[in-house]
């Protein structure tokens, strides 16, 4: 499946503010608290959010002092992310000078993890380059072993490439729903680890999580997400 960013367009101009009610995003404060002292963030540092959706990890880093810049390719999700400093861009070509930032971010499957398979290597490397000498990356990716143990009814999911497909009903801020279809790949923790060091990246944590509880638990079979730290 080749995935494009009208895809991504289509759900995100109809779901527009809908998507802050979903319950995933409501462990942002937690998210960001973790990712500011595992990343070593202090006040002044400059971050780019790859993947931002409507800005909540930008904005609760900058209210920590952090100077940050969110990309997305969806103009909706900018238009309703409020003040910050709004990129639009396509994660795998990060219109940015190498070595611009301390740190990239990309989480919650907002630009990682999206692109059916074939090409999530590029945006690790991309966020790789965009990072200075010393800084660091953090990256969350769902895992394989908890889709294929908990495969929902009507999904199904590619072993060739590690690709879970859904049909999802998304409502917009009105109530009204719509069907959309998701890919969203998954990866094991060798699949993170070698991607990571292609793209020179040297892993320095990598661990389960699920939204709102971001902590350094061992890789296990029972939690949705892995969160890779690295350094380049």
């Amino acid at each position: 499946m080749e995935v494009s960013g009208r895809e991504f367009e289509a759900l995100a101009e109809h779901a527009g503010t809908a998507y802050l009610r979903y319950s995933f995003t409501k462990g942002t404060e937690q998210e960001t608290a973790f990712l500011a002292q595992t990343l070593g963030l202090l006040p002044g540092m400059r971050v780019v959010d790859i993947g931002c959706g409507p800005g909540r990890h930008c904005h609760a880093l900058a209210r920590r002092g952090i100077e940050v810049v969110g990309l997305d390719i969806s103009l909706a999700f900018l238009a309703g992310a409020g003040e910050g400093s709004w990129v639009r861009g396509d994660a795998r070509r990060l219109p940015f000078r190498p070595g611009s930032f301390d740190a990239a971010i990309s989480l919650c499957q907002g630009g990682f993890g999206l692109l059916g398979g074939r090409e999530d290597a590029l945006v690790v490397a991309q966020m790789a380059e965009a990072v200075k000498g010393g800084g660091r990356v953090a990256l969350s990716a769902f895992s394989s072993y908890f889709a294929v143990r908990h495969l929902e009814d009507g999904d199904t999911f590619d072993a060739g490439w590690g690709v879970n497909h859904e049909r999802a009903e998304v409502r917009d801020p009105q109530g009204r729903a719509e069907m959309f279809d998701l890919w969203t790949t998954c990866f094991t923790p060798r699949e993170l680890r070698l991607m990571a060091a292609d793209a020179g990246i040297s892993v320095a944590g990598l661990w389960s999580v699920r939204p709102g509880s971001y902590a350094e638990r061992p890789p296990d079979l029972d939690h949705p997400e892995f969160l890779l730290i690295g350094d380049v």
